[in-house]
């Protein structure tokens, strides 16, 4: 898997170094500005492919790239041909700046037409490429890259789009920027869990509240076309135990609208939702459907909207007392609580959520924190607690979290909780992959699988806690509170046997005592002194 490309992983980390190097240091821009290019080069790409596969079968197919286009400040109609990646590369050095400057990038601005969320938030969207020779060195990079991946697709039998797409999230993973205002990037591992866990079906309606750059619509919309394809079975397992495709023989034109008018994401930060369009865009998603919105704010009014929510919501701040909307009644200004109030509201009656919340959400003493806890047990049918590890947020962040999964209406009689341990990675800064999955695919299984006529060994990593004793404990669901702790006896060896093998460690084995009485300093003369002690 792509993890493991240490030829892409170069690849990437020069792109970033030539961004630096060029006068671009904010990764945020670095990020946007990288986007937009790997977009033309996708652009061009797909079209290509499209229009090839078109003659070939016989059905029209009208190219984007068919015509010509009337950009400001030019006098004659520019010919679109002339737009593509495929052309513009081969230009000199400040031709082509001017070139994707003043014609392609006002072209890529209105590419699905004046109504789309896609053009709409790239009304304000810049092209801020300094140099010349900044642009050549990112073309030839980007051109490198496309062909490992090709390289990679073939070796490995992934789908190319697929894998495109992978280094569309690792480029992402190099914002160095996350944890402003809370928000950092999900692991594409995690997403996949709640999805599997979730199980979001064709025809459902989803949302994410807080989408950033669209991770948990891509993971709905990969689990549901997977789903759709007959040959799923042969699908390779990921690095994860996941089997995941954006492609599927099944995948109609008619069913591939479906699936993209139900996916709907919002985000208060413009930039992230132009990243987020063109990460869905990239994936195969043609128009999606993210928007700029604060849905904590009296200007979204969306309730009993959604067959399925997944999302990991800003949960280190909070909101000005002034903007919340009224419809949320918690009385707390904590962004962790007002989201799980969220969520619930958007939900329609039979509607199940997936959502990450910091662990202090599990057991905070406050009336919001308690009143939050109670919505979802008295007014939901909450299935599952997840605590995950601190590290799964590294190196962003070291908070330990937990995925909740709920549904609006319905009766909570037992809440199943499981302890993971690992996610498959290490759990320190650098997030190396460990060998086999960690505890993801048990928590799949056992999930699956779980009764709730049978509470289950508390000492375990899983198992069921009634409803009663929860509410009890003051609707805690904190698993400190209901495991039991596992005390293992150890058995250690005699001091005078320990101790014989200090000395034998320190000067050897077969030393006689009369040589031992000879030593009369340093540790050994210390440890000779002990034996006599121990006699």
């Amino acid at each position: 898997m792509l993890q493991n490309n240490s030829v892409l992983k170069s690849k990437i980390a020069q792109l970033w170094d030539k961004f630096w190097s060029g006068g671009i240091a904010n990764p945020l821009t670095a990020i946007e500005q990288i986007t937009y290019l790997l977009f033309m080069k996708r652009l061009d790409d797909l079209d290509t492919k499209k229009k090839k596969d078109a003659e070939f079968t016989g059905e029209s197919y009208t190219s984007k790239f068919e015509g010509t286009i009337k950009i400001p400040g030019f006098d004659q109609e520019v010919t679109k041909e002339t737009l593509r990646w495929s052309h513009f590369k081969r230009m000199s050095a400040e031709e082509m700046l001017n070139h994707v400057q003043m014609k392609v990038f006002p072209f890529l601005k209105e590419l699905n037409g004046g109504t789309s969320p896609f053009t709409k938030h790239m009304k304000n969207a810049v092209f801020i490429i300094p140099k010349a020779q900044l642009l050549v060195e990112a073309i030839k990079t980007i051109e490198e890259i496309f062909a490992e991946i090709e390289k990679d697709a073939i070796e490995r039998g992934q789908a190319f789009q697929d894998i495109q797409g992978d280094v569309y999230e690792m480029l992402l993973n190099e914002i160095a920027t996350a944890g402003k205002n809370g928000q950092f990037r999900t692991p594409r591992h995690i997403i996949k869990l709640i999805a599997e866990l979730v199980a979001p079906k064709f025809g459902d309606r989803i949302a994410d509240p807080a989408c950033g750059t669209g991770g948990f619509l891509l993971g709905a919309y990969q689990y549901m076309v997977t789903q759709l394809d007959q040959k799923k079975e042969q699908i390779q397992p990921d690095e994860d135990g996941f089997s995941r495709s954006s492609v599927s023989g099944l995948l109609t034109e008619e069913r591939k609208e479906i699936l993209e008018q139900s996916l709907f994401g919002f985000d208060f930060d413009v930039t992230m939702v132009r990243l987020g369009l063109m990460n869905l865009m990239m994936h195969g998603i043609d128009d999606p459907l993210i928007d700029y919105k604060d849905t904590l704010s009296k200007g979204y009014t969306e309730h009993n909207e959604y067959n399925v929510v997944m999302a990991n919501p800003p949960f280190t701040g909070s909101i000005d007392k002034g903007d919340i909307n009224e419809e949320l009644k918690l009385g707390t200004t904590k962004t962790e609580l007002l989201f799980v109030e969220r969520i619930f509201n958007m939900l329609k009656m039979g509607g199940t959520a997936g959502m990450i919340v910091p662990q202090g959400v599990l057991f905070g003493s406050g009336k919001a924190f308690v009143e939050a806890r109670k919505l979802l047990i008295e007014k939901s049918e909450l299935k599952a607690v997840i605590t995950m590890p601190s590290g799964v947020f590294k190196p962003y962040a070291g908070v330990s979290t937990a995925i909740l999964i709920f549904t609006k209406g319905g009766e909570t009689e037992h809440v199943w909780f499981y302890d993971m341990q690992s996610d498959g990675y290490s759990l320190d800064d650098k997030r190396t992959k460990l060998e086999g999955y960690g505890d993801l695919q048990d928590i799949v299984m056992q999930y699956k699988k779980r009764d709730q006529s049978k509470d289950g060994d508390r000492k375990a990593k899983f198992f069921f806690v009634p409803k009663s004793e929860i509410v009890a404990e003051n609707y805690d669901l904190s698993m400190s509170k209901y495991k039991e702790d596992v005390f293992e006896e150890v058995v250690y060896e005699k001091p005078a046997v320990i101790l014989e093998k200090l000395i034998a460690d320190e000067i050897g084995e077969n030393i006689s005592d009369n040589d031992l009485a000879k030593i009369d300093g340093g540790i050994v003369k210390e440890l000779m002194e002990l034996r006599r002690m121990l006699g």
